[in-house]
């Protein structure tokens, strides 16, 4: 089976706003950047339509391996999305499930292919993932870079399938010592943010059916607020 490794990235200028996603992928001895844009689109769904533009351009015949910094989409294309089809494309609480059309698309780009799910952190030496981000904003501000379609032996980035570096970085920083942005909390199907754990504490304390989360970042946050959300 041929191994194909995909990086991907979305962005947007404002949410909504301007947005643009990148895919790299890397398939025996070729390499294929792709790019697109929208005017009034979301961060998040520009990291889906990514994934599916870098899946779509794959056969059935790959060992697919997508690297994302988005945990959005892999939290939804491996958890959620079995129980959104389920449920009717409504989410736990009786909400109509966020970007639909593109999810259902990505459930398409990846039938019958042998995928795994990596996450990288955004912005952390993975070199696929730095060149996803600069198509993906050079797309958003209207200015589209140059994409590469050709032999691997001629692409000017020779070291984009090492994510050694990152790995290193992410085994020395551990979630639970991570300095934290906010945390999440959901009681009685209400959810709340909080600056500091003491807060956070207060609300939960005592109370049964309750969910909290630390988040390290505002993307993290949002992730966790959509996963509470379900």
């Amino acid at each position: 089976m041929n191994k194909t490794t995909i990086f991907t990235d979305g962005a947007s200028r404002g949410n909504p706003g301007r947005g643009g996603w990148g895919s790299v992928v890397v398939e025996n001895d070729t390499v294929t950047e792709l790019g697109g844009r929208e005017d009034n689109t979301t961060n998040n769904r520009m990291e889906i339509m990514a994934a599916i533009a870098g899946l779509s351009h794959v056969g059935n015949e790959s060992q697919i391996t997508i690297n994302t910094d988005s945990s959005y989409v892999i939290n939804g294309i491996t958890k959620w999305v079995k129980g959104w089809q389920k449920n009717g494309w409504v989410t736990k609480t009786k909400d109509v499930v966020l970007n639909r059309d593109l999810w259902e698309k990505l459930v398409e780009a990846g039938h019958g292919k042998n995928i795994v799910w990596n996450y990288v952190g955004g912005h952390s030496g993975v070199i696929g993932n730095e060149r996803c981000d600069v198509i993906a904003t050079s797309f958003a501000d209207g200015s589209p870079t140059d994409l590469y379609k050709g032999l691997f032996v001629n692409y000017s980035i020779k070291n984009i399938l090492d994510l050694s570096q990152v790995t290193e970085k992410v085994s020395k920083k551990s979630h639970s010592k991570a300095t934290a942005y906010s945390y999440v909390s959901r009681v009685d199907g209400k959810i709340l943010t909080h600056k500091t754990w003491a807060e956070c504490e207060a609300r939960v304390k005592g109370k049964s059916g309750t969910r909290y989360k630390k988040a390290l970042s505002l993307d993290d946050e949002k992730q966790i607020i959509a996963e509470f959300g379900r």
